[in-house]
């Protein structure tokens, strides 16, 4: 026994010292370890938390406004978008509504019908639908209902802003094609500057096809004409406006005058000189509508000297 002792190789008090530190060092990191699991452990409970949190504000966010769900793209039907839109249906609004946009017996609108669902609802609706099937949209353009054909209008809107080449292109395709559908002022306005005129921009064949409206016997493809250089104006870009205004002077069509006398204000509002200079050379032929409308951010002095 003693031998043995004796036969063991003497430790230094150096050695002892480094193991001892060794020792602590693992048993440190095993603690951090300890510890930092522990610390992850609670991490992913706060983060499950805070999910279940944010999922119960969105939840009750939907519950207040349906319309801020998002739909699947699978489940973007051309059903499942009339079931939506007609769920906000008001007939006493519908009436008002008819009697605004002229759908009566002689009137711009006649023969359109309506639900009476506001604008912001419908736009609402276009969101949760955004991504739907060209061909689906189509259909929903194709209504006899005023606003599934806004809502089409809207997400086409949406579709060719978002879109590559390719889809914009295809895009103005279908809506030239389809074009008898959008048929009063309304959906004129809030599709053909997004959708024909920023296509014209870019390409020839479109801007072509502005100016050949501009003579067309269909009031609303003269609207779609002078209308659709909005995009253009917006951008600082007037000449074809001025052109196309010089093409409907004399329109005999009270909501071209209208649309002909917002377009060169618009114009106006950019640059005072290309509008003054429209008015010298075009004021008295001008129809008396067109006129004011174009004339209403002149000075006083100014809008009489026009008006005389």
């Amino acid at each position: 026994m003693r031998a043995e002792l004796r036969s063991r190789p003497r430790v230094s008090h150096k050695e002892q010292v480094a193991q001892f530190h060794a020792r602590v060092a693992e048993d440190v990191g095993r603690i951090t370890a300890r510890k930092e699991a522990m610390a992850a452990a609670l991490a992913d409970a706060d983060r499950i938390e805070q999910e279940k949190a944010r999922q119960a504000a969105l939840e009750a966010r939907y519950a207040k406004n349906p319309l801020l769900r998002p739909i699947p793209v699978a489940a973007q039907s051309v059903g499942a978008a009339r079931v939506t839109i007609r769920g906000y249906a008001d007939p006493e609004r519908a009436a008002f509504v008819a009697k605004y946009l002229k759908a009566v017996p002689g009137g711009d609108g006649e023969g359109d019908q309506f639900l009476g669902v506001t604008v912001p609802v419908v736009r609402a609706i276009a969101k949760q639908f955004g991504a739907m099937r060209l061909d689906f949209v189509l259909r929903l353009l194709r209504s006899k209902l005023h606003e599934e054909r806004l809502l089409a209008l809207l997400i086409l809107e949406g579709q060719f802003t978002a879109g590559g080449a390719g889809v914009r292109q295809e895009i103005v395709r279908a809506y030239l094609a389809h074009r008898a559908f959008v048929n009063n002022w309304d959906l004129i306005d809030g599709s053909a500057p997004h959708i024909l005129g920023a296509d014209a921009l870019q390409r020839r064949s479109t801007r072509e096809q502005l100016y050949a409206f501009a003579r067309s016997p269909v009031v609303w493809e003269r609207r779609m004409a002078i209308v659709g250089t909005f995009y253009f104006i917006k951008r600082g870009e007037f000449r074809d406006t001025i052109r196309i205004a010089r093409v409907l002077v004399r329109d005999p069509h009270d909501l071209i005058r209208k649309a002909v006398g917002w377009m060169l204000r618009e114009v106006g509002k950019r640059d005072r000189g290309v509008l003054l200079e429209f008015l010298d050379r075009h004021h008295a032929e001008m129809p008396r509508v067109m006129l004011r409308y174009a004339i209403e951010r002149l000075t006083p002095a100014e809008r009489r000297r026009y008006l005389k």
